[in-house]
């Protein structure tokens, strides 16, 4: 070989011995170590004295590049073994070039031996953090502290993977109704995750993140959800309609503000954003990271998957159960395809409504025959908020409002007054009473906002537009829950409406409640009943003291000593704090039931002392409570009561089969609150 080629080749060869440098993470530090070391005892016979004396990278004393020296002096060695005569140009010249050949081929495996050493001692010096090559603790960190404090970067590293696991595993098996949160709920094999843990280690690295992003933020999204649907279950009994109730977030927030003023409103609506946003970040990081680890510890997360879907086919083959709760679940799938069903059901239900609306059994009836059983009389349409079977039917409360029913069923019956009470089915629960309201007088079932407003926006006929229709009756409305523009009471068919603002009313809000009962019973006196001279009225009348929260809540006083009401604001220093009584779910129940209990003080006394021979009271309540209250009762039942003194008006509905009194029996009949319209038209018509 020539001394040319020889020179070429030393370069490549030290080259290809700085290849270790990259691989220094998968070969044991001895071993590499010793490699360089024999390499440098085959390189020290061509090294120089002075290399091989320590003095590092200077030059050879005796190589032509020192100063001082003749180059033509300089004595060499040829191929062969022989000494080349310095005046022979061709042999120098190859001498030299081989000279500083070996000596950059030297310095060039003096350098990757070093570079080998070093990454080996910075391998060793960093502590493993079972995260892989990629350890955490292999970047600095803020400010260096992973470096300066390795070991509780390590703690941290473990402690973030595991409140991950933690946090998407409460995603994944959290119940969407708070009762149903029990410790079995979290101990379940969701077979979700097993599928979308096998997915994204299956997927190719590119695809892989993008869909970890994707299912990370519709993970969040379905907790949000139900943390939407926890809400909904407790206020209205029912889950939240992707299609339907967006309406109502607005009402919620108008509910907070006059229950809390404006300031607990806006820390509500804050609070309740800063949730959603931290929800879809937090889960989104989760899912990456657990994604991250399951790939560096393919082998592992492959077994582990295996191993959970086993063992979810298993117990789901053998309905395996911890208590009443499955240990194999598959209920977020479940969970949104009743959303899917949902979501086409509402938008199937406004072809539904409209082809409903379009019936109307008394459209064509003329003026002079409707209502014909009823003229001369003041008919009043009274709803009491949240007046629910409950009430009734409670152990907790039945005794009390049995007591304040038979006190009122004896007190009418002594003033001349007979009475008869059923059951409604209200299409709400917990609130929504405009629904309930519109559906009693409608005759159609409205179950949501988008019938409301398709109802509202019609031109369908309602009970009170019938009894204006027949031009014998002034329509009024005593509507004391209305603090500002209401125009949906033109469509109901009223001639007037008084809202809180316009029934002389000088006290305090009862939290949500504007006006106490006792003092909208007596406006109305006041206001148009007790007026001489004057046309029948037909009034609806809606009673709010008994509207959640139920505290603090007003108390019967004399009815001479009303005035104003400014007595009320010492009425109100003496009751309960709503958010004392609402940390115990007991204090609610029984601050419920003496809501209702002064609800209907305040009608039947009213009626005691103002009614009349053509007085005829109808008063129920609009849906049931929260559930709070109902504490497991589903039902939607609601009492109903017809009053009056007029023989011949109860006669009307003696085929009813109502019970006698102001409280119905438990087997009385129950109608829908749809079907009331049609029946009570029906008996007060020329052939009731």
């Amino acid at each position: 070989m020539s001394l040319f080629a020889r020179s070429r080749q030393l370069p490549d060869s030290t080259a290809s011995g700085a290849e270790p440098d990259d691989d220094t993470t998968e070969k044991d530090p001895g071993e590499e170590r010793t490699a360089e070391a024999e390499q440098r005892e085959e390189a020290e016979p061509e090294t120089s004295p002075a290399k091989a004396s320590g003095s590092g990278d200077a030059p050879d004393a005796d190589s032509d590049s020192s100063p001082g020296k003749d180059q033509d002096a300089i004595p060499d060695t040829g191929s062969d073994g022989t000494r080349t005569d310095a005046a022979s140009g061709t042999g120098a010249e190859k001498t030299q070039a081989e000279a500083t050949s070996d000596t950059s081929a030297e310095n060039t495996k003096a350098e990757a031996t070093s570079d080998a050493i070093a990454n080996n001692t910075q391998a060793e010096a960093i502590p493993d953090t079972g995260s892989g090559p990629a350890s955490d603790t292999s970047r600095p960190g803020w400010f260096g502290w992973r470096r300066r404090w390795p070991r509780t970067a390590r703690g941290v590293s473990v402690g973030t993977t595991v409140l991950a696991g933690v946090l998407v595993a409460f995603a994944l098996l959290v119940p969407n109704r708070i009762e149903k949160i029990e410790f079995a709920s979290f101990v379940r094999i969701p077979a979700e995750g097993v599928l979308l843990a096998g997915l994204l280690l299956a997927l190719p690295p590119r695809p892989r993140r993008i869909a970890t992003v994707v299912s990370g933020v519709f993970l969040g999204l379905v907790t949000v959800l139900k943390f939407v649907d926890m809400g909904f279950y407790q206020v209205l009994a029912r889950p939240f309609d992707l299609v339907l109730d967006w309406i109502l977030l607005d009402d919620a927030t108008d509910f907070l503000r006059e229950s809390f003023g404006r300031t607990g409103q806006v820390l509500a609506v804050i609070g309740v954003l800063a949730l959603l946003v931290a929800v879809l970040v937090l889960t989104t990081l989760a899912v990456v990271r657990l994604t991250k680890l399951m790939v560096r510890h393919r082998p592992v997360a492959a077994r582990t998957i295996l191993i959970l879907g086993t063992a979810w086919i298993t117990c789901m083959t053998l309905g395996v159960q911890i208590g009443t709760v499955p240990i194999a679940t598959k209920g977020n799938a479940e969970f949104l395809g009743n959303r899917v069903d949902q979501v086409r059901a509402g938008l199937k239900d406004a072809r539904v409504f409209d082809k409903q609306a379009s019936v109307d059994a008394f459209a064509k009836t003329p003026p002079d025959q409707l209502l014909t059983g009823l003229r001369g009389k003041d008919v009043l349409f009274t709803f009491i908020e949240s007046y629910g079977r409950v009430a009734i039917d409670d152990p907790a409360m039945a005794k009390q409002t049995d007591a304040v029913l038979k006190e009122g069923t004896g007190r009418l019956k002594a003033a001349g007054f007979e009475s008869r009470s059923g059951w409604l089915q209200s299409p709400v629960t917990g609130a929504g009473s405009w629904l309930a309201h519109s559906t009693l007088l409608s005759g159609l079932w409205i179950k949501n906002q988008q019938r409301y407003r398709s109802l509202t926006t019609s031109d369908r006929m309602t009970l009170t537009k019938y009894f204006g229709k027949t031009g014998a009756w002034r329509t009024v409305g005593i509507v004391p829950g209305v603090r500002r523009a209401w125009p949906e009471g033109k469509f109901f068919g009223l001639d007037h409406i008084y809202d809180s603002e316009h029934l002389g009313y000088n006290g305090p809000y009862f939290s949500w409640t504007p006006v106490p009962d006792q003092f909208s019973m007596e406006a109305f006196q006041r206001l148009e009943h007790g007026k001489k001279d004057r046309d029948p009225i037909m009034a609806e009348i809606i009673l709010a003291s008994s509207h959640n929260p139920w505290s603090p809540i007003a108390h019967m006083i004399d009815w001479k000593d009303l005035g104003d009401g400014s007595v009320f604001h010492r009425i109100k220093k003496e009751g309960t704090n709503p958010t004392e009584v609402w940390k115990d779910p007991e204090k609610v129940r029984a601050e419920y039931r003496k809501a209702i209990e002064y609800s209907i003080r305040s009608l039947t006394e009213w009626l005691e002392r103002y009614g009349d021979e053509d007085t005829v009271l109808v008063f129920l309540g609009d849906h049931q409570p929260v559930p709070t209250v109902l504490a497991g009762d589903t039902g939607k039942d609601v009492p109903i009561t017809i009053v009056a003194k007029d023989k011949k008006v109860l006669d009307r509905v003696a085929d009813w089969g109502w019970t006698d009194g102001l409280k119905p029996a438990p087997d009385a009949p129950r109608w829908g609150m749809d079907k009331f319209r049609d029946r009570f038209m029906t008996a007060y018509g020329p052939q009731g």
